[in-house]
């Protein structure tokens, strides 16, 4: 097992290193020219070119890349074009509204979309089954932005019992349990477009998982022995089931700090996805790649993770 570990944090130095030149050369190559952003659209040649100095955009693709590779490798990101403040120092202020976000959500949709999508699958082909199956998919298939957009219109607008946008209130308590009651309050409509979505594809994987599962022979042994039906699903089927489940998951996990960037923005949600998506509209390359560098560290542990949870569920599996 140790070896297989320290084997898998090696492989994240090519991995990354990969990642990182890539990432440099697609945001190089979009259109545009960073530093009339920058300087502004009638700005004056001389400022132009005292701003393209300033950055090092005035130098040769590949000096431009080693001087940026050179900068990551000792542990430097950058500094934002926009707030002048370092690049790690912005992703760190924005991962716990991100966390806080998207994790409350996958944890909701998670486990509810298993518990569901098991409880189904005891009568596959019911009425039950090919209704809450259709609903799922409804679910799934929702534009998250667009049901967002829905949820304040709905709650927001016409009704006013939630806050529409932001993380708290600007007049709000600052500490105490006011404010965690203010922040949980601005959570109930993100979380809910964000769970809305993931509920239904974690309903169709545990249905289909654990309806397969339920037909193999050793459930019927287990069943002819006369284990109640309960202990069945919970013990027997459902631990089983949930390998596809946890392969969707890790995945999800791996993308968990890019929080969700159109549900951050339609709310105005303070998190890593919002950061990304201003970035972008201001052409800041700086954080757009450092995020993009946060990302794939996080997808490669979130594998890692993905294969030990995997061992631990099917004895079957060896990390090798």
């Amino acid at each position: 097992m140790r070896r297989y570990l320290l084997l898998r944090v090696f492989q994240l130095v090519p991995v990354t290193l990969v990642v990182i030149v890539l990432n440099f050369l697609l945001v190089h190559l979009a259109p545009g020219d960073v530093s009339i952003v920058l300087a502004g659209d009638n700005a004056d040649p001389a400022y132009l070119a005292i701003i393209r100095e300033r950055y090092g955009l005035d130098r040769p693709f590949l000096e431009q890349l080693w001087r940026y590779l050179v900068q990551v490798g000792s542990g430097d990101l950058g500094v934002s074009f926009r707030s002048r403040e370092p690049v790690f120092a912005e992703i760190m202020s924005r991962v716990p509204a991100t966390l806080l976000l998207v994790g409350t959500s996958l944890v909701i949709s998670v486990v509810l979309g298993t518990l569901v999508g098991a409880w189904i699958a005891r009568r596959p082909g019911s009425a039950l089954d090919s209704s809450v199956s259709a609903l799922a998919v409804a679910l799934f298939s929702m534009p998250v932005f667009w049901l967002g957009l829905m949820l304040v219109l709905l709650f927001a607008v016409e009704l006013q019992v939630l806050p529409a946008m932001g993380m708290a209130s600007v007049d709000g308590p600052r500490d105490g349990v006011g404010r965690v009651l203010d922040v949980a309050q601005h959570m109930i409509l993100p979380v809910l477009a964000l769970t809305t979505v993931s509920f239904g594809q974690y309903v169709r994987l545990s249905r289909s998982a654990v309806a397969e599962v339920m037909s193999e022979s050793y459930i019927t042994t287990v069943r002819a022995i006369g284990f109640p039906e309960r202990t069945i699903l919970m013990h027997y089927a459902l631990r089983n089931a949930l390998l596809p489940v946890v392969t969707v998951l890790g995945l999800q996990l791996g993308l968990v700090l890019t929080g969700a960037v159109l549900t951050e923005t339609v709310f105005s949600w303070p998190g890593l996805g919002r950061l990304i998506y201003d970035a972008i509209l201001a052409r800041d390359t700086p954080i757009i790649m450092g995020a993009f560098i946060a990302m794939s560290v996080t997808v490669a542990f979130a594998s890692l993770l993905t294969d030990l949870v995997y061992a631990a569920l099917d004895p079957r599996v060896k990390l090798t």
